[in-house]
């Protein structure tokens, strides 16, 4: 304030009128530059460096202030992670694995689910880590998740794990409310399904893989349906039995099916030795008659054909054809007889004699 004003009464507006302690006929007008005056000193009295400090100190602090503001929203996303950023509680997007930034709290915020890790839920049983108590296996059954009802009406005790990571992190924080329980509930429906289908003896034997498979595809298709950002990597089946209470029955079917299976081998094995043997033997058989067919007809024709030349040549001369096969007629005849050849025609009582026998044996000797 001037000096003017403060030499007229201390005021802006001078003394009253009628007096200046108020006696007069109004009321005093109150002291605004007191008042102004204690409004500054109390605030002074909350800054730093006091009334002589000045508004410049009080940009820098600001400045400051609102830089390492800005820099709060800088965040790093690691490599087995997912960043989800939230504006004001709502999924805006998804980042991921580096340096990113949003803008800073209470604007926006980041939560960051590993998406990488290899979850396992267990159907039909619990372990004792989970379950918190103690069996003597180790492992504690769950009846009402293992019993199954197969396609031909029989009961399978069934148990078997579910391995599951993080798709998309940001359907699964905010599109489905309970995870676990979701992925349970979807592997359970799934592996009954799959069994209701199937008979016992290939759950019990051979069909696992083919029931893990069509197991797997079917939850991945109810959670897709859901929306839920998990990605199923793999069932695998723990155990599969019969109910205990019929399992030693069971075996014992299962080792008559066994040795019934054995003998039925056995049996094909010995028709497959003795069955190509066999007909080994015939083809021997019939090829030997064959050959024997054709060594016949053969000597026949021969036999045939040499008649039908003699006789042609008897046709022609018929006296020389005949002494021919008189001649060898009885050389056939006589090779193997001793024989002893006279001349009746000799005279003089002198008989001749031709040991022909005898020559045959010297000629031998010699």
């Amino acid at each position: 304030m001037s000096d003017d004003f403060r030499g007229r009464g201390g005021s802006p507006w001078g003394s009253p009128p009628g007096g200046g302690n108020g006696s007069g006929k109004g009321p005093t007008p109150p002291d605004i530059d007191a008042i102004i005056r204690d409004i500054q000193k109390k605030i002074n009295k909350f800054l730093p460096g006091g009334s002589k400090s000045g508004g410049k100190p009080i940009g820098l602090i600001l400045i400051v202030l609102l830089f390492v503001w800005l820099a709060s929203g800088l965040y790093r996303v690691l490599p087995d992670e997912q960043g989800v950023v939230l504006r004001f509680g709502k999924f805006v997007k998804t980042t991921q694995p580096g340096l990113n930034y949003h803008i800073p709290f209470p604007v926006e915020t980041v939560e960051t689910p590993k998406v990488t890790k290899v979850n396992r839920m267990d159907i039909g049983f619990r372990s004792e880590r989970d379950s918190g108590f103690t069996t003597g296996g180790g492992v504690a059954d769950v009846p009402q998740e293992s019993l199954m009802l197969t396609g031909d009406e029989n009961i399978v005790n069934i148990d078997f794990s579910v391995f599951w990571v993080i798709k998309d992190a940001g359907k699964f924080l905010f599109e489905i409310q309970d995870p676990q329980g979701t992925v349970k509930a979807a592997a359970e429906t799934a592996m009954r399904e799959v069994i209701a289908k199937s008979d016992i003896q290939p759950i019990l034997t051979e069909g696992r893989a083919k029931i893990e498979i069509e197991t797997q595809d079917i939850i991945q298709s109810i959670l897709d349906e859901y929306n839920s950002g998990i990605q199923i990597t793999q069932v695998q089946t723990q155990k599969a039995d019969p109910p205990d209470q019929v399992i030693d029955a069971f075996r014992d079917v299962q080792a008559a099916r066994a040795d019934m299976e054995r003998s039925k081998n056995e049996a094909e094995a010995y028709a497959n030795d003795v069955i190509p043997r066999a007909r080994g033997e015939a083809a021997k058989i019939m090829q030997a008659a064959e050959a024997y067919k054709q060594r016949v007809v053969a000597a026949s024709e021969g036999e045939a054909s040499r008649f039908v030349s003699i006789y042609n040549e008897y046709a022609k001369a018929k006296k020389v054809t005949k002494d021919r096969m008189y001649l060898e007629t009885m050389e056939k005849v006589l090779a193997d007889i001793d024989k002893v050849i006279i001349d009746k025609n000799s005279g003089s009582g002198v008989v001749p004699y031709l040991p022909l026998p005898q020559l045959g044996k010297k000629k031998a000797s010699n």
